[in-house]
């Protein structure tokens, strides 16, 4: 019985260490903004950028609007932080169908901070409109943003992540009519399971942009920093399924012990005369 009782509160322990701080995890984990001005918040942009250097912030959860020309460049620049994964998805309202001469194809590309072109796990980055369309969307899923990674590889890395959209496809009559583009940036929690060792001494994330005067050209645009900051591979939920693993084996332990070391005291050898 004394066993039994031992067993059930070491397991209530264990599920308490277990369980509990996965719950503080998630609370602390950066969640999609409000809706734009909400609670003082930021509103959203409505406007784009026409280079790297002039790209406008936008935080995950925000829907950043802009009107433009079809065949302009149009960039943001938002951040995503160690162990979340990404989304961007774009749609663009097309001019009149009367107005246009034939298919147009578009196109969302992502970039990290050192300016490299990061791969869509899934998603349509290309999309092509038929003329009668009267609007066409996009999305790019980026694998998981790593804390650490090998100088040669691609793999993404906290900090600051640039998307484009533009037209890579249409008839020349086109240029210049007027389209409405949509983008929105989101990231979620990836989970313990996909994280790694190693921390980056710092996120990937340009200079701020300042202009001085007219003379300087202004600097490259930065993201601001994640709620909450940034994380930089300090914490991760891989070490609450290290330590629960470490208790259950510890349980397995002792009920084996348990279960083979039997309940009575040996028999006494009979005795001679």
């Amino acid at each position: 019985m004394r066993t039994r009782s031992a067993l059930s509160a070491l397991l209530l322990a264990a599920l308490a260490a277990f369980g509990s701080p996965a719950g503080a995890v998630a609370a602390e984990t950066p969640g999609a903004s409000a809706s734009p001005g909400a609670g003082g918040e930021t509103a959203a942009p409505t406007e784009a950028g026409t280079s790297f250097r002039t790209a406008t912030a936008v935080r995950p959860g925000q829907l950043a609007t802009a009107g433009a020309s079809t065949g302009d460049y149009l960039y943001w620049v938002f951040p995503a932080d160690a162990g979340q994964d990404a989304t961007v998805t774009a749609k663009v309202e097309l001019p009149d169908p009367s107005q246009r001469h034939g298919a147009q194809t578009w196109q969302l590309d992502v970039y990290d901070g050192l300016r490299r072109r990061q791969a869509c796990t899934y998603g349509s980055s290309t999309a092509t409109a038929s003329k009668d369309a009267a609007s066409v969307a996009l999305s790019c899923r980026l694998r998981t943003v790593r804390a650490w990674a090998e100088q040669s590889s691609n793999d993404p890395l906290p900090g600051s992540y640039y998307v484009r959209l533009t037209v890579t496809g249409l008839a020349d009559d086109d240029l210049g009519l007027p389209v409405r583009a949509e983008v929105r940036p989101d990231t979620t929690d990836a989970g313990g399971s996909k994280a790694v060792g190693g921390a980056l001494t710092a996120p990937l994330v340009p200079g701020a942009t300042t202009v001085k005067d007219d003379k300087e050209p202004p600097q490259a645009s930065a993201a601001a920093a994640p709620e909450g900051g940034w994380a930089s591979g300090n914490w991760s939920g891989r070490w609450l399924w290290t330590a629960g693993g470490a208790v259950l084996a510890a349980l397995a332990g002792i009920a084996g012990y348990a279960l083979t070391r039997g309940t009575g005291r040996p028999a006494r050898a009979p005795q001679t005369y």
